[in-house]
């Protein structure tokens, strides 16, 4: 396997720099991400990160928890779903709607960040990145009406803007559009069949079925790269 197609997939962290110990960015946007983190500093939020970098082995532990039932699947509301009661390609198509499939997760390349405002945090709350906390009143929906204005000027952009009928929207996601996009662009079908083909995971013969739909719907329709 080429070193590219290894930072494609989340098989290699050798592009990664360690911010914390589970928190992880592409080196090449360590500046970019520094010049925004003290733009919004200087306008009163504390940008902090909740998931940066994740490798393919931990996007295969959250699909195959979410694909079991270990791990919650949420509905359009933020319910959970009842798996038991869903024929196994609903279940592929409903866990595809908050979480990627291994291999098409953004978060591998080291450019895709989840953000929130440290300083807006409740003591002893859990963060959740769930709608409720990024818009109208949300702990954190000061800090994303000022990222609206401003991720632009840093070469960021949010891909899960709105909702494209693949992954629902996630306001808390941004992404470091000018190495993303070429990420995005390099990243094809037959080097996902390619990588998928030699594991075992939950629900493989439904995700193999409908790969083509799968990368269409919930890689390549995007609101930005």
């Amino acid at each position: 396997m080429t070193e590219d197609l290894k930072i494609l997939t989340g098989q290699t962290q050798d592009h990664i720099e360690w911010l914390e110990p589970k928190i992880g960015i592409h080196i090449e946007i360590a500046y970019p991400l520094n010049e925004l983190t003290q733009a919004a500093r200087n306008a009163g939020y504390e940008l902090a990160i909740a998931s940066g970098y994740r490798s393919f082995e931990s996007q295969l532990g959250i699909w195959n928890g979410k694909a079991t039932g270990t791990r919650p699947i949420l509905d359009e509301d933020g319910k959970r779903l009842d798996i038991s009661r869903m024929a196994p390609e609903d279940i592929v198509f409903s866990i595809l709607r908050w979480s990627a499939l291994p291999g098409l997760s953004r978060h591998h390349w080291g450019t895709d960040l989840d953000v929130f405002d440290k300083r807006t945090l409740p003591k002893d709350y859990k963060l959740q990145l769930i709608p409720e906390e990024f818009e109208g009143k949300g702990y954190f929906a000061p800090l994303h009406d000022w990222l609206d204005k401003n991720l632009s000027r840093f070469g960021f952009s949010r891909p899960y803007e709105k909702d494209l009928g693949g992954v629902s929207p996630e306001r808390w996601h941004i992404s470091y559009s000018p190495l993303a996009q070429q990420y995005w662009k390099s990243l094809t079908i037959d080097h996902i069949r390619k990588v998928l083909s030699a594991i075992e995971f939950e629900l493989k013969p439904q995700v193999e079925m409908a790969l083509p739909e799968i990368y269409e719907r919930f890689f390549k329709r995007i609101s930005s790269v």
